[in-house]
């Protein structure tokens, strides 16, 4: 079968050089503004809470409708539309309300590429890293780019760099127009013997969503303040970028190899390390901030901590829901994992970093991680017939 590679590539793309541009520079851009960690926390959280609704309500309607690709197109229209907003949020308040509009329809996009990817590939899943890779060389681009142009411009043009890559995505989400077949949406519109709650509610799936939800909120402080916390070290904004592009870059090694790995290694066992990892790296991101050394080899745990966890994770989505709510499955993921822990993980980090040190974030968030392995070992353990039917 002939697979779109470079029409499903050049989304991802764009998608994740979008995430490259916020991500490390946007609680800068706040900062810029005068808001304070916890406000910056809560900005922050807020655009990673809509995450909870959005891609849920976006992906019934695609679910019922079949329509996966102009749900997703949709949002990639409106997003910059309503991103515009933001050039006049100079307040607190309207800020969030900015940033609550344009996430809304940011949140329609990948839950729906998702099922769009995985569909184009029937029966080569296991190829999916092979294109998602592209999204993490945008974001290596973007991150590293925007960290180089800081150094010499205000933090203010950030904004400006963030819309034209917006538009971009809009643009390129055209391209992928057709790639399901006829057949394929109509096998979607068949209704289902049961709902997605049925699904949500076993409880091997709810421990794996637990775990997601865990490991994302223990992202929070790397997500949110990583940037600030090595401009307090002393690091200048292009080494700072060239930091996050490093983890990116071991991350696009990891998807180069990931579709042998998941065939030799089960997700569940991937998903299990990755976890172990995660609980490494942030405990000594929080115990040695100043050493570049460290730095430079705990960044390159970003292959495990995102990488090999997400790949593994849209596996085993994938696997644990039938095709009928393939898309609320991924919404579920978003949601849960990067929408609820995601969220939690940025507002909990902003009121340690507020009330205690950002060294204290870090070390809560090893040991949310930790305890988000010891849940799943658990499942493994004690719900073993449950994981091996899903194979």
């Amino acid at each position: 079968m002939s697979i779109p590679y470079w029409q499903l590539s050049s989304v991802y793309f764009f998608y994740f050089a979008i995430l490259g541009a916020t991500n490390p520079y946007w609680g800068l851009y706040l900062q810029s503004l005068g808001f304070n960690a916890e406000q910056i926390g809560s900005l922050m959280a807020l655009f990673i809470a809509t995450k909870l609704i959005a891609p849920n309500i976006w992906s019934y309607w695609a679910d019922r409708s079949g329509r996966y690709e102009r749900v997703m197109q949709l949002g990639a229209v409106l997003t910059p539309v309503c991103f515009v907003g933001v050039f006049w949020a100079d307040q607190f308040w309207l800020m969030v309300a900015v940033m609550a509009l344009y996430s809304f329809f940011w949140n329609a996009i990948l839950p729906q590429y998702e099922v769009i990817t995985l569909r184009a590939l029937k029966g080569q899943e296991e190829r999916y890293s092979q294109i998602r890779l592209w999204g993490s060389v945008g974001f290596i681009l973007a991150v590293a780019g925007l960290g180089w142009w800081l150094d010499y411009v205000p933090v203010s043009t950030l904004p400006a760099a963030i819309l034209l890559i917006m538009l971009a995505m809009a643009i390129v989400s055209f391209a992928v127009t057709g790639v399901i077949k006829t057949d394929q949406l109509s096998a979607q519109k068949t209704k289902p013997e049961q709902g997605v709650i049925s699904w949500l509610i076993k409880p091997h799936i709810v421990c794996f969503l637990l775990a997601v939800l865990l490991m994302q909120a223990s992202h929070g402080p790397y997500y949110t303040f990583f940037s600030i916390f090595m401009e307090q070290y002393g690091y200048s904004r292009t080494v700072i970028g060239l930091l996050w592009a490093l983890g990116v870059f071991a991350e696009v090694l990891l998807f180069l190899l990931m579709h042998k790995l998941l065939k030799r290694v089960n997700a569940e066992i991937i998903l299990l390390v990755s976890l172990l990892l995660a609980s490494v790296r942030w405990w000594f991101t929080g115990l040695y901030p100043d050493s570049f050394y460290v730095m430079l080899l705990l960044q390159c745990l970003h292959a495990a901590t995102f990488g090999s966890f997400h790949a593994a994770s849209i596996d085993l989505v994938r696997r644990l829901f039938p095709a009928c709510h393939s898309g609320q499955g991924q919404a579920a993921y978003t949601s849960v994992g990067f929408g609820i822990g995601g969220a939690l993980g940025a507002w909990g980090s902003g009121l340690i970093w507020q009330y205690f040190s950002a060294e204290v974030s870090f070390q809560v968030a090893s040991v949310t991680s930790g305890i988000a392995a010891l849940i799943l070992f658990l499942s493994l353990y004690t719900q073993r017939s449950a994981w091996v039917a899903a194979k």
